[in-house]
């Protein structure tokens, strides 16, 4: 009996992780497949007249089970993979984009829902039900429902020839990442760089069986070097590996793949009858147009340019006091962090004893507590897929607690916990350090959606997955500031995960509008900022001491640090991401092609060896092909959220609870109308500007 394809008989039925077996995936896929498809049969076969309920409803909540075991699978080949794993993926991917096309090509099936949808003026749909059934009949055109059948053919072939070379390009990128490492055995190579960075490097070395010091090109090992080592060379040649992954020639190169990519996206966006991708793509954001996008992005390029290229100056005069007289990209993290320090007078080292990752964690719990009634409680009865994870139930509080009330530690996991004042509202995983078979970055994804059927609202189970430094024999996990925020940057699009109240799960949580969905994560990040909320968590965790004022004004001060820079380089991937979806018959060689495009937003020699294109996961293994944008358009959209929170007071109950409400709505509405409901007003670019450049 294969345990993927039954009930999970596992508290609020999460992931048996324990139990589950490679070899029980494919055999799960293709039953659970077959299972879906009979489900799609039913609705087809109805003799009934087609109706809201037996059609539009009935596809919504159709492939539960198959949604969960795919959650599963992919979620673990991002998290813990293995060379079984991804043999497994390659398999399975092509199953599921079968599956996919099978239902969003099914001729009689989408009869049904033209037929609800052209006569939707007789049913009467609430708000969500007519979002369910726009964007239903939406999708099924725009997969292909009214193409002849040699089109559809076609369309279906690009779909799995996507699914597998996305799939590639990042298992490319991931090994690429992982094959190379620096092993040093001379101390003195290590000049500059902090005793706590020292120990993780001489951790990996011991882990590797090897003396003295290993630097890899994980975030939490590469980052620290580039930003503090005195050895020139050093950080030229990481600087070199980093920029040549996927790009040198060898096993794990992505340049061909990314070629084919773009060339299916064109092909596939031709076929349905638009100019290129992102036209295809757009037509389904806030954004509307790759017109928009690109004015957008040059507008916000002539605003920054010139505070970028005056930061980079400063980190010149820098560079040239120490005989540097042409500095480059592989100096700017060292150069950078000097003048941080010359100017605000602490670096990340420093600060990172006030942030112990447990303390963080605490911190950002009591801020979802504060602004949204949410409580966590770690449980280990909920099963885990690595000994580094952590599993919470979380609660929410349906009416004001008193001071002293406390919750009942004897309630069992097997029971739905519910007290007078508190329900379940999500199941909680955290993952926080770097290992073989995880991908670098940071990332909030779900087990399962959250829905409400047959009078249950069923809960989400929710994930974050992280980078961040591994604790040692002698310290905990201790976080840059910058690790702080991506934390915060995470937890919020878990937080608009774990709040979601709708009755579909296709419309729930994070299922939003692409160009919206940073808007939670990226709001949260303000916090990180703000005095008081800082010195609520900020403490050494070995004194207890409170993070000092200045150096607090110093943080709040260097908010904007290198704020230009940064920018664009944020500019030159969003553009570099829509030509390559507005132009792809341009791409004859990737190199020249990127030199091209982000040649505006360059500030330091652009190196013939290197290329970021070939590890950029984003647009070509990941969700934000035409899409990448969303980042900077999301960032006006938080900072003039934030905007309304510093005018009514940070944690104003009021505020609190109108922007609660656009978070449970998920995607039930209009991302725009949904932020007027919030704010009273359309976001202002203005916001932004003001926020980053004062």
């Amino acid at each position: 009996m294969n345990i993927l394809t039954q009930n999970f008989n596992t508290p609020y039925h999460t992931p048996p992780f324990e139990n589950i077996k490679n070899e029980d995936y494919l055999p799960a896929f293709k039953e659970l497949i077959s299972e879906s498809e009979k489900e799609i049969d039913a609705i087809v076969n109805n003799s009934e007249e087609p109706t809201f309920k037996n059609t539009i409803e009935a596809l919504a909540y159709s492939g539960e089970k198959l949604d969960v075991v795919s959650n599963i699978f992919f979620n673990l080949n991002s998290a813990e993979t293995s060379d079984e794993l991804q043999q497994i993926a390659q398999e399975v991917s092509p199953l599921l984009t079968e599956y996919s096309s099978k239902i969003s090509q099914n001729e009689a099936l989408f009869n049904r829902i033209k037929k609800v949808y052209d006569e939707k003026s007789k049913y009467n749909l609430n708000e969500e039900q007519q979002m369910l059934l726009d964007e239903t009949y939406k999708g099924f055109v725009r997969s292909g429902a009214l193409l002849n059948d040699s089109d559809k053919e076609k369309l279906k072939q690009i779909n799995m020839d996507l699914s597998v070379k996305s799939l590639q390009f990042g298992q490319n990128a991931l090994a690429a990442n992982n094959a190379y490492f620096k092993h040093i055995t001379n101390k003195e190579d290590l000049a500059g760089i902090p005793d706590a960075i020292l120990e993780q490097y001489a951790e990996e070395a011991k882990e590797r069986n090897l003396d003295g010091y290993v630097v890899t090109l994980q975030y939490p090992s590469y980052v620290p070097f580039m930003t503090y080592a005195d050895n020139r060379e050093l950080r030229k040649e990481l600087a070199l590996a980093n920029g040549k992954k996927s790009f040198d020639g060898g096993e794990f190169d992505n340049q061909n793949l990314i070629k084919k990519i773009i060339s299916l996206k064109q092909q596939k966006a031709e076929l349905l009858g638009y100019k290129n991708y992102a036209d295809y793509v757009l037509e389904e954001r806030m954004a509307k147009s790759p017109i928009k996008v690109i004015e957008f992005l040059n507008e916000l390029l002539t605003k920054a340019k010139p505070y970028a290229q005056k930061e980079i100056e400063e980190l010149k005069a820098l560079a040239k006091a120490d005989g540097i007289e042409d500095m480059q990209g592989y100096d700017h993290s060292f150069y950078a962090e000097k003048l941080r320090k010359a100017k605000y007078d602490f670096n990340d080292e420093e600060l990172k004893p006030y942030f112990p990752l447990n303390q963080v964690q605490d911190a950002v719990f009591g801020l979802a507590n504060q602004l949204f009634g949410l409580e966590f409680k770690e449980v280990n009865t909920i099963q885990k897929y690595h000994s580094d994870v952590q599993t919470y139930e979380v609660y929410e509080i349906q009416e004001p607690r008193t001071e002293n009330q406390v919750f009942d530690s004897a309630q069992t996991d097997n029971q739905q916990p519910t007290t007078d004042n508190r329900q379940l509202k999500a199941i909680l995983y955290t993952d926080y350090f770097p290992r073989k078979g995880k991908r670098a970055g940071a990332w909030m994804t779900s087990y399962k959606n959250q829905f409400t059927k047959d009078g249950e609202n069923s809960r989400p189970h929710i994930s974050i997955v992280c980078n961040f430094s591994k604790p040692t024999k002698d310290t905990p996990s201790l976080l840059t500031f910058q690790e702080v925020t991506t934390l915060f940057h995470e937890f919020g699009h878990a937080i608009h995960g774990m709040l979601a109240n709708t009755q579909y799960p296709n419309l729930s949580g994070t299922s939003v509008k692409w160009d919206f969905v940073e808007l939670p994560s990226q709001f949260l990040e303000n916090f990180c900022y703000e005095p008081e909320f800082l010195k609520t968590f900020a403490k050494h965790y070995k004194t207890g001491e409170v993070l000092p004022n200045d150096k607090i004004e110093k943080i709040e001060q260097s908010k904007n640090f290198m704020e230009g820079y940064q920018t664009l380089r944020q500019l030159g991937f969003g553009l570099l991401d829509m030509a390559y979806h507005t132009h792809p018959k341009d791409v004859n060689d990737i190199k020249a092609f990127e030199d091209a495009q982000t040649s505006k937003t360059s500030l330091y020699p652009v190196n013939p060896e290197t290329a970021m294109s070939p590890t950029f996961s984003h647009i070509f293994q990941g969700g934000y092909s035409a899409g990448y944008y969303s980042y900077k358009w999301a960032e006006v959209l938080d900072a003039d959220a934030f905007a309304y929170f510093k005018e009514t007071g940070i944690f104003n109950p009021e505020t609190a609870a109108k922007y609660k409400v656009l978070l449970s709505s998920g995607g039930t509405k209009d991302p725009m109308e949904l932020y007027k409901n919030f704010r009273g007003s359309e976001p202002k670019v203005e916001s932004l500007l003001k926020r980053a450049f004062g």
